[in-house]
């Protein structure tokens, strides 16, 4: 699973870059971009750090998280004539997947009377209605990523309300007169998967894609300061990041649906994720006006925003990302020749 904190580290590699290279007025995009500037009330007058419109709240912070989990211990459970796993689950308080990634069980996990299984012992959290991935993890004080993994939890990654889901071992159901909230606010730190997979309510319909088309396009026209991939020792960058006038309008690369769009990661600013289908998602960061909310069709070239400074970077570009089924992938592979 890419992990954006390898970004962290390539933001700096970018930022001395754009030290070194000035970043040039970027050439007209292939759409005329003066239809598209956005009005001086709500853009021009912002500051250059400034995101503006996007989704008001992220969806993970719309239902409270109630910290419920148990702690079970290990024990035994011998299979009765009509048993479910996810029956068995509710009686042991141990989530089904947890019991079935401890007991190799396959879907679509046929039990027989009489099998033992071991149920393994953890602490659990039972989802209720609304409450998502990200909510959880945040409630617990735990990496959302790391949640998904000790679960088995697999792609469209929804929970089911009444789902026990087995927390790390530093899960701690902390109150509000526990802890200092906005230091664990500030600790909590997100990357572009834990959006992608833990940001949608429980049983939530979600409007899912066409079938992608195999083709992408450019974002924006302009120079290229920082390339996919090492960009020193220890520094990765999972994109490729184009220079940009401030203002410049950002086209969506191909047809799909808006998954995110807000500035809740502080690196990245603005930050736009449209899910393309077949597994492909692309990323659009630093982004100073967002033009576009969660669950909008968009079509292929269509205007999702426009260029900025915000997130973790000194002059207006953007940050292009492409992933299939959530690996980070190198756009100029990807995207037509220049």
């Amino acid at each position: 699973m890419g992990k954006i904190h390898h970004y962290i580290g390539a933001l700096t590699g970018a930022l001395f870059l754009s030290a070194c290279i000035p970043a040039t007025t970027a050439p007209a995009p292939r759409a005329p971009s003066v239809a598209h500037n956005a009005p001086a009330s709500d853009f021009e007058r912002g500051s250059l750090g400034e995101v503006v419109g996007g989704d008001a709240r992220p969806t993970w912070t719309l239902q409270p998280v109630a910290a419920n989990a148990r702690d079970i211990a290990a024990s035994t459970y011998i299979v009765r004539p009509g048993d479910t796993l996810r029956a068995i689950g509710a009686m042991t308080g141990a989530g089904s997947e947890a019991i079935a990634m401890e007991n190799d069980l396959a879907p679509p996990y046929t039990l027989r009377p009489g099998q033992q299984l071991r149920i393994p012992a953890g602490r659990y959290h039972r989802v209720a209605a609304g409450e998502t991935g990200i909510g959880i993890a945040h409630a617990y004080g735990v990496d959302w990523g790391e949640v998904v993994t000790i679960n088995a939890l697999a792609d469209p990654y929804i929970l089911r309300v009444g789902q026990r889901l087995r927390l790390p071992a530093s899960a701690r159901p902390l109150t509000p007169e526990q802890v200092d909230v906005a230091a664990r606010a500030a600790a909590f730190r997100l990357d572009i998967d834990d959006i992608m997979t833990g940001s949608q309510p429980a049983l939530a319909a979600r409007t899912r894609p066409a079938a992608f088309s195999g083709r992408f396009q450019w974002p924006l026209q302009g120079k290229l300061i920082a390339r996919f991939g090492p960009l020193a020792p220890g520094k990765v960058n999972d994109g490729i990041n184009i220079a940009a006038a401030r203002g410049t309008p950002i086209h969506a690369a191909a047809a799909g649906v808006v998954a995110y769009a807000g500035d809740q990661i502080a690196v990245y600013g603005g930050l736009i994720l449209i899910d393309h289908g077949g597994g492909w998602m692309s990323a659009y960061g630093h982004a100073a006006k967002i033009n576009v909310q969660r669950g909008q069709a968009v079509k292929a070239g269509e205007v999702i925003g426009l260029a900025g400074a915000t997130g973790q970077v000194q002059s207006p570009q953007l940050h292009f990302q492409l992933r299939k089924n959530r690996i980070p992938v190198d756009p100029m592979k990807q995207l037509p020749p220049r």
